[in-house]
């Protein structure tokens, strides 16, 4: 249909070559017509059927091709044979910017009028009409086609940045679960071992290890609901958490025994936020004691151990994305050597943000 349409359009060009040989003209007028009437077909069928679009250049050349073509038609029969100038402005609307076809056919149209009016005492209302017609027409549907271009290529942007915030979110969360779960796993293997070669305890090592069996088995649950996207962190149950997670490194804990005074919409930020510092604090920082202060607004870890966390460059998946998490609910997260030794993860919200 992308040819059989363009080709039977050109059916309108049989006009000025029944008029010119129908009335007396000399044969270079004819020659003229036939050769205006080829040459107008021929470019009109290039940029007409759907191909792969031809430079910039070449599309403006077709199009004052086409326009002196119709022009010279115009120039040879009549000004009201500026009615085919319908082709040079349709290929302008569709191959150049739309604005150029609109002030083509604006342009057109004008002259046809000016032109028929001189010639033959009055406006040609017809032709003209059929010019402005087609170049309203073909204007509008070109600024559609435009615009749905533009919404297909927004809607691609949306999906793309969609799936890039799915995987920051899954690449956050695994790391959530997993770096806490598996530090305490290999801290509680570590520390059954020690016990087997230090006492031989073998009552105290099956402790450790069936905590370690359930760790990983909470761990697999936890990623399961991560990929699922359901998995919402509990600060009751993060404190409790760092609280074994500590004991088994042997850190001394002193850790908050409630947290209602902290808002509901804020006890998740912080849950993950006490996980990831507590992770830290057993990972890198070789401390003997930990503290975590909690408030309605902020949560504060803090340990006496040598002042450096291998995460403490707040960027990847630990602190960069703790900080993402609080950002969504307006708050804030620094980290960082304490004036009196020891390394301090503190976050807070300005003010406490509902859904």
């Amino acid at each position: 249909m992308g040819i059989v349409l363009p080709v039977m359009v050109l059916c309108y060009l049989v006009t000025p070559l029944h008029q010119v040989f129908d009335e007396p003209h000399t044969g270079v007028v004819r020659f003229a017509v036939v050769s205006l009437v080829v040459v107008y077909a021929g470019v009109y069928i290039a940029v007409a059927v759907p191909t792969t679009w031809p430079p910039r250049w070449a599309r403006a050349v077709a199009v004052i091709v086409m326009s002196a073509c119709g022009i010279g038609l115009a120039v040879v029969l009549g000004p009201d044979d500026l009615v085919f100038m319908t082709y040079a402005v349709s290929a302008a609307l569709i191959q150049t910017p739309p604005m150029a076809g609109l002030l083509l056919g604006l342009g057109a149209t004008t002259a046809l009028l000016v032109g028929t009016t001189i010639a033959e005492g009055g406006p040609d209302l017809n032709s003209a009409s059929i010019l402005v017609v087609l170049t309203v027409t073909l204007f509008g549907t070109r600024q559609v086609i435009l615009s749905n271009a533009e919404l297909r290529a927004a809607r691609d942007e949306i999906a793309t940045l969609a799936v890039a915030e799915e995987r920051a979110r899954m690449a956050r969360d695994l790391h959530d679960v997993l770096g806490h779960s598996l530090t305490t796993i290999t801290v509680k293997a570590g520390l059954a071992r020690r016990i087997l070669e230090s006492s031989g305890d073998g009552d105290r090592a099956i402790i450790e290890l069936r905590d370690v069996e359930h760790l990983s088995r909470t761990a697999l649950t936890e990623v399961r609901s991560t990929v699922s996207g359901y998995r919402k962190a509990s600060l009751p149950a993060e404190l409790v958490g760092a609280r074994v997670a500590l004991a088994a490194a042997e850190i001394t804990a002193d850790l908050p025994h409630a947290v209602d005074n902290v808002p509901a919409e804020l006890q998740e930020p912080f849950a993950y936020v006490l996980r990831e510092g507590v992770t830290n604090v057993i990972r890198h920082s070789g401390a003997r004691r930990c503290e975590v202060r909690l408030g309605q607004s902020w949560i504060e870890i803090r340990d006496d151990g040598t002042g450096v966390h291998g995460d403490g460059s707040s960027s990847g998946h630990g602190l960069g994305g703790l900080t993402e998490r609080l950002a969504a609910v307006g708050g804030s997260l620094t980290a960082g050597p304490a004036p009196d030794g020891g390394f301090v993860v503190r976050a807070s919200v300005s003010s406490v943000v509902t859904a």
